[in-house]
């Protein structure tokens, strides 16, 4: 079988045999790769000129329901994938991380929608007044850029890799060439074909590169972003590229690290903290057989609990199944070919010129019967470095494989400075139950961390582990680990997005955003919004509301009914030395008076205001004073409907102004209503 590359809309064969692709767990010949023959520089100007476009012009609730239908067929199909993914030499466990993790993060992106305006674009952050009366202010948008987003992806997670960033690409408004490396990339391939059949996303938003892609950087322009996750060596390669300098290209890397565990001083043997650190230790050594950038490839371990660490996670390891992933019983799969093998060993025997190994074979090796001898298969390895300080090859060499090593710490200051020996890494663990040690540590540790899970009795019921990167969180690292970021919830979304500043009156910049800057001119609606249909609701409409005088009795009111008594509401003779003239009214009573004056009573398009976005008191309010509000439309969201009997229904901000007589805002909060639609969203 001859892999496609699906280039320009159409499936595609590169000329000549191609590279071929073995089966790990056998080493029979899975089928051949190549893209020979193909004009990467067309690829990336089809995904410029056709899917950019598209994407561009589509909202960010839009692209979520988009990403969201996706996620729905690929789930459906998922068991298909496996089969599939079991050449990689991944076991059922490792391929459910790899297949329904990625599914899981385009889920997990759908649902940011939510945190997104019901535009094209995002208005970032808030706005600026650079003026003294207030005429003139600034805002930042961002917009999607104007170009490609390609992705060069790890042998090791075939689909998630994929998956976790398109799924942030396309939410944010860029097409995606995908050129996955071309040993597993038969797995990808299976998983695109169905989404290109699925026809769920829109003409050029996604093209794929099954065989080699060299050259392809030279063809990226400045509004182009491209991510690497691999070897650090060949990522700083890539990023020296000619084209990526000059033109200033976003390459976000997210490099193998020598990612490390510590166990806490607190945690000895017979504690519960211990026991977890041996299985998360045997677990991230033997999961995808090592293959993970964020595995554990340094243990850093108390000096007086090294011995017991050592026999506990020997006995641990020696528990491991290893074989064919396709038969029952197996733990532990392969490497995904002999090359990896290969080198692998050659790194475990330059690790071994200093350090001594503790457990595991290089030669001999049990596999469970049924296995072909002719996968890529290793045992586990252990070994130990007694002098980290001295002999720093376990901080420099990564064997990409199941391969750790052991090395001991005398304090917590000793345990920190050895975690940051790896020069950056994606993650670092540590087990404990001391809180300050915790504290210490991690305040110590994470200039050289992209992340840091604490494993205690607490949290591991329901801990995602070491090695799992979530969506809303950030996965990258500094130094060795590429100094990139992915995922990470709205933080990644952005990477692919140009922040601009825009300045203007009020007035212009509502407009301009649609949503309402605060000092820009009113609309007269014609009617109360709350007796309109979302679609009939237009941002910057305005009611000026009746007004109501404040008394004593509705502060001792609503201190009685609601339970606050604070002094400044009840003890006028506690006021001295306060900033209180007289026994003020409480923040919340003015809100729910402000609502009383810009509630619409009558039944009608309202079906109910559901919390607050913000809210601040500005400014006392003494009985005998008077407010009113000035009640704006600030920003509407469509919604989809949930399912056949829900109403169909937007999002509608409201801005709160509660001023005084004087003019003066004394209160200011967005309100969050749900609002009928006339029609149902395409």
């Amino acid at each position: 079988m001859k892999l496609q590359n699906y280039i320009q809309g159409q499936w595609v064969t590169g000329d000549g045999e191609g590279s071929p692709l073995y089966d790990g767990a056998n080493g029979e010949i899975v089928g051949y790769a190549s893209s020979k023959g193909l004009d990467f520089g067309d690829m990336l100007a089809y995904g410029r000129e056709v899917g950019n476009p598209a994407l561009r012009k589509m909202t960010f609730q839009q692209r979520g329901r988009m990403i969201k239908a996706l996620a729905l067929y690929l789930h459906e199909r998922r068991k298909s994938y496996y089969e599939v993914s079991y050449k990689t030499g991944a076991t059922k466990a490792d391929s459910w991380v790899d297949i329904e993790g990625g599914i899981g993060n385009l889920f997990a992106n759908a649902s940011l929608r939510k945190k997104f305006p019901d535009q094209p674009y995002y208005v970032d952050g808030e706005m600026a007044n650079l003026s003294k009366e207030g005429s003139f202010i600034g805002q930042h948008i961002m917009v999607p850029k104007e170009g490609v987003a390609v992705h060069i992806n790890a042998f090791n997670f075939p689909i998630w890799g994929m998956l976790e960033k398109c799924a942030v690409n396309w939410l944010a408004g860029m097409p995606a060439v995908v050129k996955p490396a071309t040993l597993t990339s038969f797995l990808t391939e299976a998983m695109v074909r169905d989404i290109i059949s699925s026809e769920i996303l829109p003409e050029g938003a996604l093209q794929l590169i099954c065989g080699s892609a060299r050259g392809i950087l030279d063809h990226v322009m400045s509004q182009d972003v491209v991510t690497f996750t691999g070897s650090a060596d060949t990522g700083r390669m890539l990023k020296a590229s000619p084209k990526i300098i000059s033109e200033a290209v976003p390459f976000n890397m997210e490099a193998d690290s020598l990612n490390c565990i510590v166990l806490g001083k607190d945690a000895a043997p017979g504690t519960e903290e211990f026991d977890l650190f041996i299985k998360e230790v045997r677990r991230e050594m033997t999961t995808k057989c090592g293959q993970k950038c964020t595995a554990i490839r340094r243990i850093i371990v108390p000096e007086n609990f090294m011995e017991d660490v050592e026999i506990h996670l020997s006995k641990a390891l020696s528990k491991t199944t290893i074989g064919d992933p396709r038969v029952d019983g197996v733990r532990m799969g392969s490497l995904a070919g002999p090359k990896q093998v290969e080198e692998v060993k050659e790194r475990i025997n330059t690790l071994l010129e200093t350090s001594q190994l503790v457990y595991g074979d290089l030669d001999q090796i049990t596999l469970v019967e049924g296995t072909n001898k002719n996968g890529s298969y290793m045992s586990p390895i252990l070994m130990r470095e007694d002098a980290p300080f001295t002999n720093t090859g376990a901080h420099e060499i990564e064997a990409f494989g199941p391969a750790s090593t052991l090395m001991p710490y005398q304090t917590t200051d000793e345990a920190i400075e050895l975690a940051k020996m790896g020069k950056g890494s994606l993650v670092c663990s540590i087990a404990t139950h001391d809180n300050q040690l915790a504290r210490e540590f991690v305040l110590g540790a994470a200039s050289h961390h992209g992340r840091i899970l604490i494993l205690n009795r607490e949290s591991a019921p329901e801990s995602t582990g070491h090695g799992s990167p979530m969506p809303l969180l950030v996965h990258g690292g500094p130094g060795r680990a590429g100094g990139g970021e992915e995922m990470g919830g709205m933080r990644g979304v952005k990477h692919y997005m140009q922040r601009c500043a825009i300045q203007g009156s009020p007035t212009t910049l509502t407009e301009v955003t649609q949503q309402y800057q605060y000092g820009g001119t009113y609309k007269d609606g014609g009617a109360h919004p709350f007796t309109k249909h979302f679609e009939d609701i237009e941002i910057g409409e305005t009611i000026i509301t009746a007004k109501r005088t404040i008394i004593e009795a509705d502060i001792v009111n609503f201190a009685n009914v609601s339970w606050d008594h604070f002094y400044a509401h009840t003890d006028i003779t506690a006021l001295e030395g306060t900033i209180f003239e007289q026994r003020v009214a409480h923040g919340y009573f003015i809100l729910s008076a402000a609502a009383g004056l810009f509630v619409h009573a009558a039944k009608g398009p309202v079906l109910l205001n559901y919390g607050l976005e913000e809210c601040r008191f500005t400014k006392p309010v003494y009985a005998g004073m008077t407010i009113g509000v000035r009640f704006t439309a600030k920003e509407k969201i469509a919604q989809e409907k949930r399912d056949e009997d829900d109403i169909p229904k937007g999002i509608v901000k409201f801005l709160v102004d509660v001023y005084d007589e004087t003019g003066e805002t004394v209160a200011i909060a967005t309100i969050l209503t749900m609002v009928k639609r006339r029609l149902e969203l395409k």
